[in-house]
């Protein structure tokens, strides 16, 4: 059974930083394409953060360039976003998804697996 997991949400100061899991199971993560999603208040969810799965190439929307990280632990797992300098525009619920297609850009109608969410609280 697949299934995606996420933890480490929660409140954040702006300026400070969270870093989000996902455990997968039920399919060879490292074969697979993996992204994190973001669903801001009133808004649809958008992909943030994309790496392929054949050679590591990652990609980032302009509004998280330089500030987070997508990564994965394949023998754990477990996919990873690390934020930094959180700002309150980064507010919503942030999802992990993975796909068998090799790529970069993780569109949305096109990844296979998704967690339920978790949510990412930034305010002072």
């Amino acid at each position: 059974q697949v299934q995606l997991v996420e933890s480490g949400g929660g409140l954040v100061q702006p300026g400070g930083s969270l870093r989000l899991s996902c455990e997968a199971s039920g399919f060879p993560l490292r074969y697979y394409t993996i992204g994190w999603f973001r669903r801001a208040p009133g808004k649809e969810r958008e992909v943030g953060s994309c790496e392929k799965a054949s050679d590591g190439t990652t990609n980032y929307a302009d509004s998280v360039k330089g500030r987070f990280n997508i990564s994965r632990d394949n023998g754990q797992k477990i996919m990873y976003l690390q934020m930094d300098n959180l700002k309150p525009g980064d507010t919503g619920v942030y999802y992990c998804a993975s796909d068998a297609v090799d790529g970069s850009r993780c569109p949305r109608a096109g990844m296979a697996f998704w967690g339920r969410g978790i949510q990412v609280t930034v305010s002072s």
